[in-house]
């Protein structure tokens, strides 16, 4: 998980270790070698944002600026406290500075010159947008969403998310045969199941499905692929060229951050599929899409990839939400693109990486944040299994992936960028981590009392501001060939 160096002195029992290089192919230099930037901020999240900036390769000088927020404090305000825990008892108290990592993020990038809009200065918040505007509560063992449980195998805890309209089908497959059709019938089944078993066999067949455990790997929270060509030429001052392949939460996000940047966005939809958070709640799809311009596009047609080929000859920066045989089914070939269009950055966002047999497994937000030890950092501390916060592995990765897509891009591009969400959500949770449970208890109870004394430990989800309407299905479709030779 690669946790950062150890925070100030009255975080007792801290084990200080320092962030893992980051892979890098090419040239053999990380994305911001030779760069100096200057970061002004103490505390938690800036600390987290020059760890982040250091392994992506820049010279980061940190200077005496505003003291960062307390952890403690970032968790309750944003009303992630509130979304975690069991319903008839106060929210949780998460041990790990989660939220104060999303600031971080945002630091890291004001660092690079990538400044936001008030209404998208706050990481915190963004990480309990959906949950604001759906009026989702907590739950405990039930995600706020309602689609994904945690449930108790023979020899530890699983997270099952039936998210999709066709996983209860496949729950006979998953389960060598045996009907299922409730969810009690279904945690009376996975009881006497060894979690290990459990977890091959969805794996398999395409099922969400997530040991609740701190994962025992140390990943840094990406990846560099490939390296090909950089931009020779400044890009004539003209706004970053997006190409968002992405659905539902995590890439949109990174696709939002991107255009409240500056950058021009194109919104890319399959002509018969479109995205399934356009039948979900609209204030929430507006917030993520917004400003994009959106284009369909059949998939199942040579004349459909041929397009997609020229919107990604077109674009600067391409995101990408799908596991990667997905494209190459079409012919899309993400490193071969990146390796014949000089100045191609590319932003893949899967839920445990792009190596098989990784690469083939599905995540979603709430079995990503299980998987990345969430939940098994809340049961150490506070007794009770429970998810923390709304489908956090989403937000947490958008975020994450806007600063790997920006600093790409200020780099000159020629790489792609592989974020997986549970590594991400990991990579969170170790952030300064306690080396003992007893000292992870006090930093538990420290911390609840903190919230308390201000008086923070009921606050809501802060509801994001209103959106613009996104763009309809295909709107800009038509003008696709005037957009192509912007």
């Amino acid at each position: 998980m690669g946790p950062g160096p150890a925070s100030s002195s009255e975080e007792v029992g801290c084990s200080p270790r320092a962030p893992e290089p980051l892979p890098y192919c090419g040239s053999g230099d990380a994305l911001l070698a030779g760069r100096s930037l200057d970061l002004a901020g103490e505390g938690c999240a800036s600390r987290y944002a020059v760890a982040l900036l250091s392994v992506l390769g820049a010279h980061v000088r940190p200077e005496a600026g505003p003291e960062d927020t307390p952890p403690a404090i970032i968790w309750a305000r944003s009303g992630l406290m509130w979304l975690t825990g069991a319903g008839h008892q106060a929210g949780c108290m998460l041990p790990a500075p989660v939220s104060a990592c999303a600031n971080g993020v945002l630091q890291a990038l004001r660092a690079l010159g990538g400044i936001l809009p008030p209404d998208w200065s706050r990481g915190e918040d963004m990480l309990a947008h959906r949950a604001a505007l759906l009026g989702l509560r907590r739950q405990g063992r039930i995600s706020a969403g309602g689609s994904c449980r945690l449930l108790r195998a023979a020899d530890g805890m699983l997270a099952v998310n039936l998210a999709r309209s066709d996983d209860w089908t496949l729950l006979p497959a998953w389960l060598e045969g045996q009907d299922v059709a409730d969810w009690d019938t279904l945690a009376a089944v996975l009881s006497t199941e060894p979690v290990a078993d459990a977890l091959e066999r969805a794996r398999l067949i395409g099922l969400p499905v997530a040991a609740a455990d701190l994962p025992a790997i140390s990943s840094p929270w990406c990846h560099i692929r490939q390296h090909g060509v950089p931009a020779r030429v400044p890009r004539d001052g003209r706004r970053p060229r997006v190409l968002d392949l992405s659905s539902l939460w995590a890439g949109p996000l990174c696709g939002q951050i991107l255009s409240q940047l500056g950058a021009q966005v194109i919104k890319v939809e399959s002509s018969r599929r479109p995205d399934g958070a356009r039948s979900g709640n609209p204030d929430f799809f507006n917030l993520m899409n917004a400003g994009k311009q959106c284009v369909a596009v059949d998939f199942g047609t040579p004349a459909g990839i041929a397009r997609l080929r020229r919107l990604i000859a077109w674009a600067d920066i391409v995101i990408d939400a799908s596991r990667p045989r997905a494209l190459r089914q079409l012919g899309i070939h993400a490193d071969e693109l990146v390796a014949s269009h000089p100045g191609l950055s590319w932003i893949s966002i899967t839920g445990y990486g792009r190596e098989e047999p990784a690469a083939n497994w599905v995540a979603f937000g709430d079995d990503a944040g299980v998987a990345g030890g969430l939940s098994a950092l809340l049961a150490r501390t506070s007794g009770q299994w429970a998810f923390c916060g709304d489908a956090i592995g989403d937000p947490l990765t958008g975020l994450h992936a806007a600063l790997a897509a920006w600093s790409a891009h200020v780099a000159g591009g020629g790489c792609l960028v592989s974020l997986a969400m549970r590594d991400v959500v990991a990579h969170c949770a170790a952030w300064e981590l306690p080396a003992s449970d007893e000292a992870l208890q006090a930093r538990a109870e420290r911390w609840h009392t903190e919230a308390l004394r201000a008086g923070l430990t009921d606050c809501r989800p802060v509801v994001p501001a209103a959106a613009p309407q996104a763009r309809p299905h295909g709107a800009d479709t038509a003008a696709l060939a005037e957009l192509l030779t912007c």
